[in-house]
């Protein structure tokens, strides 16, 4: 499907999905958003819900502004996938074993490494400046310089949520390893004290939602909240990078007979601020909940735990700010699945899946998101999908 476009106060609103069928809550963040004195665009992707200050699914161009609560707590938040030479015929019939040698390597939930990783010892490690990352790190805000060992163990951690790692089947049977997951404790802090910053500066006191308060260029609060974000971000991308090299590492012991080699792999952020140039504008364009999408990027857009996820090329389309949908997007609250959902309803949807079945999981439910194949279809203007995937197992936190 195109767009709808829905008239917004500054901008009108560009919505891939029926408007009707968003809840009222969102919409009104919608039309909050389009208030802000700011912004220059608002484009709405098909799994948009709501969200603390501005809606999950939703991408936000503006002029010499940011609004920190449009990022999301996660910061850099994203997915990593790649394909293996390996194919369904190599998987044993039981794959409780390597879900749980996977879950050895990898803490989840609110676990960290003992000790620090150490990425000249990974397994394929290849992304340069993280030395330069730690080198960074004392020109952060004061408010967290007390984790820097806490961050440094969290590095090629999970989390805990709908963070995920996956071993995965394409159409044609071949495997692929996915997770997703970002910035762990460090980025949500660093998130928490700037939106708090943010709340209190004067241009913001009139807004319709102090949720969504702003930094402005050329502001010594914009430019301390540029440097914790782009830190965040890259902090983000190395957790997914150390994460999967592990991840290959548990696959090539396991699988040491066949040899198994490993495709380039696609990358994401999902919650982010990037630099971008529209209409002879330079912008900012703050994407949470959505992935960039210009012409032949690749993306990844999961389902939920029990459906599958989808391998996509951007086709470019700035009417979205070259953006795509990051996921099928949540359809109810976690506290309204949770009572709604059992964990026999949970079993039941996650049937031939090796994962957790249990009570701490049911808000991840997959009746709780919407139909990824639903989503998919009302983005093809923005993407084109690569390979359809489908998870056997699923390691949540």
């Amino acid at each position: 499907m195109s767009y709808v476009e829905v008239p917004g106060a500054q901008v009108p609103i560009r919505m891939w999905t029926d408007p009707a069928s968003v809840e009222a809550g969102a919409m009104q963040q919608l039309h909050n958003v389009a208030t802000l004195p700011w912004i220059k665009g608002l484009a709405v992707m098909p799994d948009v819900h709501y969200g603390k200050g501005a809606t999950v699914g939703s991408v936000i161009a503006m002029k010499d502004a940011v609004c920190p609560a449009a990022v999301g707590v996660d910061i850099g938040c994203g997915m990593s996938a790649v394909k293996t030479s390996l194919t369904a015929n190599d998987l044993p019939g039981d794959l409780s074993k390597l879900r749980s040698k996977i879950e050895q390597v990898i803490p989840v939930g609110m676990g960290l490494h003992k000790e620090a990783v150490d990425p000249s010892r990974l397994y394929g490690f290849s992304v340069p400046g993280y030395e330069d990352l730690w080198k960074r790190f004392d020109y952060l805000t004061d408010a967290v310089k007390f984790r820097q060992e806490r961050a440094t163990k969290q590095i090629g951690t999970l989390g805990s949520g709908n963070h995920f790692i996956e071993f995965c089947l394409d159409e044609s049977g071949s495997v692929w390893l996915m997770l997703h997951s970002g910035s762990r404790n460090i980025g949500n802090e660093l998130a928490a004290h700037h939106i708090g910053v943010a709340r209190g500066l004067a241009h913001n006191q009139n807004l319709v939602d102090r949720d969504l308060a702003v930094f402005l260029a050329a502001t010594p609060e914009m430019e301390a909240y540029r440097n914790d974000l782009f830190w965040a971000q890259e902090y983000a991308k190395f957790n997914r990078a150390a994460m999967m090299s592990l991840f290959k590492e548990v696959v090539r012991k396991e699988f040491r007979k066949a040899k198994v080699s490993f495709d380039r792999e696609i990358s994401c952020h999902h919650n982010y601020v990037a630099e971008e140039r529209y209409d002879g504008m330079d912008l900012l364009v703050t994407r949470k909940g959505a992935i960039r999408a210009g012409s032949g990027d690749y993306g990844i857009i999961p389902g939920s735990m029990g459906t599958g996820s989808y391998i996509v090329k951007g086709l470019g389309n700035e009417k979205s700010f070259n953006s795509a949908s990051h996921g099928a997007g949540r359809k109810m609250s976690r506290t309204a699945a949770k009572k709604k959902f059992s964990a026999r309803d949970l079993a039941e949807q996650t049937r031939g899946v090796e994962c957790r079945k249990d009570s701490g999981v049911v808000d991840e439910i997959p009746g709780a998101y919407k139909s990824i194949e639903h989503v998919i279809d009302q983005q093809t203007d923005l993407v084109q999908v690569v390979a359809k995937l489908k998870q056997v197992i699923c390691i949540k936190g």
